[in-house]
């Protein structure tokens, strides 16, 4: 789900799972998807770590500021797709309230005097975007779009070019407000999960590697860098940092993309338990039409294959059997602690492309499960698939900063706090600082970065994310 200077308001929710390809929430069945016999009974999250009978999600979402005169909207964030869109006044079956505590707020397309409807003729109707189909309408001149997920669920409507704005900050100047033209979709019809008021907000914000997206849209014009990055909260009431420029720390490693995707593929190529490699066929992370790594952080839980799954879950219950008492909870390998898990837990390793691995800690591949005895219950965070793809989603991808370096078509992480300070890739001569958070920017040669502070705020809506663009010297042309 994915800009020239500015501010942008977000916040993260933790209630219902999530698994998306595309954008594939998880809520009993995994969030737009497959049927998993965990979710409906098992608990978990943020808002309520012990809850018994619901699986929470993890659902990170931002305030964007669109139109004239401008409005908010509530996106949530999707690596895992391309388009922003949010709801449109017209929309026939969108909700009307929403169970985070946040009011919805609908596009008008006629009352914003810079909205433009994008006519037949445009690239984008005829132009590829993942998990959608683009049609025309002679009548009204209009290009139209059709999104369709994992579980039928699916948005309908049609794109839109207006105004987004923000706050540019230019070399040690105070902010300055600005705005950029994008394309957008505004939503007239929605389907499945997407019509629940428990999880609504006012659309998605889409930062997949597409043409398309907002991330693609401004670097082409070259209003921003080419690379965004997140640092996700994993305890407490969530938090964090999203960057739309280069988080800089010398422990990132970087694996290469898989070239010519519709998502963000990496080459998986082995997994390690407490430093032992495990029996794996290499070729079941292999990259085709139904295999691959993804990363994903619109995806709550991890994915793996069953040929990967059984030997790891095996490894670390051979692991821990002596330390803990390892159960079966509706066909889920959980475990009953009574101590730390990063005392008992070991350590799992994925090893990608490049010679890089990404360290998991327990805590990023396990989910506590409430009490049995008065002994914390902990089961395996990663799900089964019988066959596709491996998604790597929050459980793995939280406590790190990941750098999504489009520029040079690679990944980077590194286990990090996501409560510090970060240093963001500038062009300016020394070390800048934003007085409102923990943000710290460091000079380098890059072009530009946009910082969004991610504040926990409350339960409901744990974090807010702030948007700002630091420039050598205006060069922007709106």
């Amino acid at each position: 789900m994915s800009p020239v200077g500015g501010v942008i308001k977000v916040n993260f929710v933790a209630p219902i799972l999530v698994k998306k390809v595309a954008r594939l929430d998880f809520i009993a069945r995994d969030h737009y998807g497959e049927v998993l016999d965990m979710v409906t009974t098992c608990p978990l999250d943020i808002i309520s770590p012990f809850i018994l009978e619901a699986i929470g999600f993890r659902l990170y979402f931002t305030k964007v500021k669109m139109g004239s005169p401008p409005r908010e909207f509530n996106v949530q964030i999707d690596t895992g797709s391309d388009i922003l869109w949010v709801n449109c006044n017209t929309c026939s079956n969108c909700p009307q309230t929403s169970g985070l505590g946040i009011e919805l707020n609908f596009f008008d397309t006629v009352g914003s005097t810079t909205a433009g409807l994008v006519p037949c003729s445009d690239p984008i109707c005829t132009s590829g975007v993942q998990g959608a189909a683009a049609e025309c309408s002679p009548q009204v001149n209009q290009c139209s779009y059709t999104f369709q997920y994992g579980d039928g669920s699916g948005t309908s409507g049609y794109y839109v070019s207006d105004a987004m704005y923000f706050d540019m900050i230019l070399g040690q100047a105070p902010p300055v407000n600005s705005s950029a033209n994008i394309v957008f979709g505004c939503s007239t019809y929605q389907s499945g999960d997407l019509t629940k008021a428990d999880k609504a907000v006012d659309g998605i914000f889409g930062f997949g590697p597409g043409a398309l997206s907002v991330v693609s849209q401004l670097s082409s014009r070259g209003i921003t860098p080419k690379v965004f990055s997140h640092c996700l909260k994993g305890d407490g009431n969530g938090g964090g940092i999203l960057v739309l420029g280069e988080i800089l720390e010398p422990s990132i490693v970087y694996s290469p993309l898989v070239p010519s995707q519709p998502h963000y593929n990496l080459n998986l190529q082995s997994i390690a338990v407490n430093g032992q490699l495990l029996s794996i066929n290499q070729a079941v992370f292999a990259t085709s039409n139904n295999r691959g790594t993804i990363v994903d952080c619109g995806t709550t839980l991890a994915y793996l294959v069953q040929e990967a799954y059984d030997p790891l879950v095996n490894a670390i219950t051979t692991a821990v059997s002596q330390s803990t008492s390892p159960i079966i909870s509706k066909g889920n390998q959980c475990y009953l602690v009574s101590t730390r898990v990063g005392d008992i837990f070991p350590t799992v390793s994925l090893n990608f492309a490049g010679g890089v691995s990404m360290l998991l800690k327990p805590e990023q591949y396990l989910m506590p499960y409430g009490f049995v005895d008065g002994a914390a219950m902990w089961c395996i965070g990663f799900q089964k698939v019988q066959e596709g793809v491996t998604i790597l989603g929050d459980l793995v991808l939280k406590d790190k900063i990941v750098v999504y370096d489009l520029a040079n078509q690679r990944i980077g992480w590194t286990n990090y706090d996501c409560s510090l300070s970060v240093n963001v890739s500038v062009t300016s001569s020394k070390d800048e600082y934003i007085s409102a958070g923990q943000l710290r920017v460091s000079s380098s040669e890059s072009v530009t970065g946009i910082l969004s502070k991610l504040l926990p705020v409350s339960i409901v809506a744990a974090l807010s994310m702030h948007i700002v663009i630091f420039m050598k010297s205006p060069f922007l042309q709106f």
